[in-house]
């Protein structure tokens, strides 16, 4: 079973009481109306999918109900630190991300 740790909760919780929301830090287009439809595209469907260290964002469904962001290690699948919406990737994790 994953366990999450939720940060705004402060315990691991299983994997069951969360929802996957995607990669994290996807930068929306700041006037998605002046890009092309390629361009729109790639922002909508396209995410990297590495193997190893991985970026997710989750939602505490079943507790706080609040998203935040999971640092997961795609070939064990071990969860290596979690942080909340709008802060910044931990500095130890900085150049081994996408």
């Amino acid at each position: 079973m994953l366990l999450i740790p939720c940060p705004y909760c402060g315990m691991d919780r299983p994997e069951i009481e969360f929802r996957n929301g995607g990669e994290a830090h996807v930068a929306r287009p700041p006037d998605p109306a002046a890009i092309d439809d390629a361009a729109w595209t790639d922002y909508l469907y396209f995410r990297s999918n590495p193997k190893g260290l991985y970026a997710e964002r989750w939602r505490h469904a079943s507790g706080c109900g609040r998203f935040f962001n999971v640092v997961r290690d795609t070939v064990s699948d071990r969860t290596l630190a979690s942080y909340k919406a709008g802060e910044p990737r931990p500095e130890r994790f900085a150049g081994t991300l996408p």
